[in-house]
């Protein structure tokens, strides 16, 4: 393994011991003590990779954009903006990463506010995804496109948060297809919206097992 790819791991090993801890305890009470016993690396390897926890709290909450993009083969615009809030809830499951910058995000804590924040990530991502449902005529006319993703992401975060409290987001799926089916009248053309699904999109058959 070359130094390259050694520094790359560790850097990834400490922002995943980091979010673990964040996701655990929230941004203020987190220390970095936790973080290394987490990662079995020394004081030096991570300051040489993060000056300070809030270093590290910002790469998090910029890893947050990794968590957007855009499923393949949804057809139209309007299915990957909601496809794209099921493949987020599903990754929420197993990215320890991306439930620490979703707490971030949404934390009263000392830690600065970033400049790119994942809220301002999630906007562009939808308001760009509505532009062009809007274009392509899949929306009503006239559609506000950024009150609409603001209203969109404002709507995913208070299910997520309700599915969170309620059953550690064990129900989001049956969320946000609740959430759709309200939404979608104001927002798709009527002729777009039984061509939509609003439930997670059908997983690929696991491959069979050797006889």
């Amino acid at each position: 393994m070359t130094k390259q790819e050694r520094g790359i791991r560790s850097r990834r090993a400490i922002l995943e011991a980091a979010a673990e801890v964040f996701d655990l305890r929230g941004y203020d009470a987190a220390g970095t003590n936790e973080i290394l016993a987490r990662t079995g690396l020394t004081r030096g390897a991570l300051y040489h990779h993060f000056p300070s926890k809030e270093a590290i709290a910002l790469a998090v909450l910029e890893a947050h954009v990794d968590g957007l993009a855009v499923p393949e083969g949804s057809g139209s615009k309007l299915q990957a903006v909601i496809d794209l809030g099921f493949a987020f809830a599903d990754r929420l499951r197993t990215d320890a990463v991306l439930r620490a910058g979703v707490r971030l995000a949404v934390e009263q804590t000392s830690l600065p506010r970033p400049a790119d924040t994942p809220y301002d990530q999630s906007r562009e991502v939808v308001r760009t995804l509505l532009g062009q449902a809007a274009e392509q005529g899949e929306t009503l006319p006239g559609l506000d496109v950024p009150e609409t993703a603001d209203v969109i992401i404002a709507a995913f975060t208070g299910v997520r948060v309700m599915s969170q409290v309620y059953t550690g987001r064990a129900d989001l799926p049956e969320r946000l297809t609740a959430l759709w089916r309200v939404l979608l009248p104001g927002i798709a053309s009527p002729g777009m919206i039984g061509h939509l699904r609003i439930a997670p999109p059908p997983q690929p058959p696991e491959p069979a097992g050797e006889s």
